[in-house]
């Protein structure tokens, strides 16, 4: 932000650092949340073949990130990222549930879940290590390396037994007929819940892990520590943070079945609305030891986020093979573009607030009223995966 809003015209000040990087994450989130196109798509034409073209489509968009020269040409580019990534969420989510036994389904969802967060805690140290030495357009061209992983998922991956048996019954369903099935009224109203509970862990848990590392640079400034220290101390909180999701992820199985679908997301609802109220809250704005209690705080709003591989095993278990792939991507999709709304809005409070912490913290309401609907979602703990 600091080198490209000034070349777009747009004074670098700290409003705007704040504002344009909120317009920069919600126009990522507005990406994945058009990749609802790529539900239907797993349905029709395979989870393996749909995953790959997503991974080469955000691998693409995202090295071409090294080059932009302004900021709507990085907003371009991110938009184009974040819908290939979502388009991999579906395929991968379905592939696992659909590829797992019965009795691992619920572990390889956190499994895959984890995933994401190895990911942003390799993320954060290569920034440590790449980034903080040859600035940030080296690691978008990092970023590309995923494309790599095709040739594996080529030759090394099979599509799903249940996508293939319902595909040879049916001669392969039409991506109308996935997408229109959710609104049958079989699944009409749990399409509704799910889409609901899923922009609710969204708008926190986004908020809170897009603006931790701005936070803790500001903490860290704020008690005495060098620009350049305060990024490397951002970068081991990022993975402070992602660790504790990673193990959330983990033992994401042990809590669900002990609690059941709903009760597995209550709990990280409860986790996520005391973490990011209290850290971003109360600890921000701490006169002595800060940074210290703030950084702890980001390791129980990483806690929060096993909330994700709770849905990526529970929505799967509440629809047949011809619509899972489309439920899983609405609910993704329209929870994304809620949240980008919800981004924005917080974007716009710091910038008016001239403070991180407050705005940000106001987003943990959102899974007090998570917290009060939950109990309405079908429990399908016990059961198999629809056919």
């Amino acid at each position: 932000m600091k080198e490209l809003l000034p070349k777009s015209g747009i004074p670098a000040t700290p409003g705007n650092l704040g504002l344009y990087g909120s317009i920069l994450f919600a126009i990522f989130l507005v990406g994945w949340g058009l990749a609802s196109a790529w539900g239907p798509l797993a349905d029709r034409f395979g989870r393996v073949r749909t995953m790959m073209l997503a991974i080469l489509f955000y691998s693409v968009f995202t090295f071409l990130g090294c080059v932009a020269q302004d900021v709507w040409q990085l907003g371009l580019f991110r938009m184009l990222a974040g819908f290939g990534v979502g388009g991999e969420f579906v395929g991968a989510t379905v592939l696992v549930a659909e590829g797992m036994p019965e009795n691992r389904r619920i572990q390889g969802a956190g499994w895959m879940n984890s995933g994401y967060y190895v990911g942003t805690f390799i993320a954060a140290a290569l920034n440590y290590i790449v980034g903080s030495h040859y600035g940030w357009r080296a690691m978008f061209a990092v970023g590309g390396l995923p494309a790599l992983f095709i040739a594996y998922i080529r030759y090394g991956v099979e599509e799903p037994q249940k996508w293939r048996d319902r595909n040879a019954e049916t001669g392969g369903i039409s991506v109308r007929e996935s997408f229109m099935g959710l609104f049958t009224p079989e699944y009409r109203r749990r399409t509704v819940l799910n889409c609901t509970l899923i922009l609710i862990s969204m708008i926190g848990l986004w908020a809170g892990s897009v603006y931790a590392p701005g936070a803790v640079t500001q903490v860290a400034v704020r008690e005495g520590y060098s620009a350049a220290d305060a990024a490397k101390i951002a970068s081991w909180a990022t993975m402070l943070l992602a660790a504790g999701t990673i193990i959330a992820c983990l033992c994401m199985h042990w809590i669900t079945e002990r609690l059941g679908r709903r009760g597995a997301v209550a709990f990280f609802f409860a986790v996520m609305a005391v973490s990011v109220s209290f850290g971003f809250g109360y600890a921000f704005y701490l006169k002595e030891h800060a940074l210290t209690v703030f950084i702890a705080s980001l390791f129980f709003v990483g806690i929060g986020g096993g909330s994700f591989p709770v849905y990526f095993a529970w929505l799967p278990e509440q629809y047949r093979t011809a619509s899972r792939g489309s439920s899983l991507a609405l609910a993704m999709g329209v929870g994304r573009f809620v949240a980008a709304g919800a981004t924005f809005l917080v974007g716009a409070g710091i910038s008016r607030y001239g403070s991180i912490g407050v705005p940000v913290a106001t987003t943990s309401l959102a899974f007090v009223i998570g917290l009060c609907l939950v109990w309405q979602g079908v429990e399908t703990k016990g059961g198999a995966l629809p056919d």
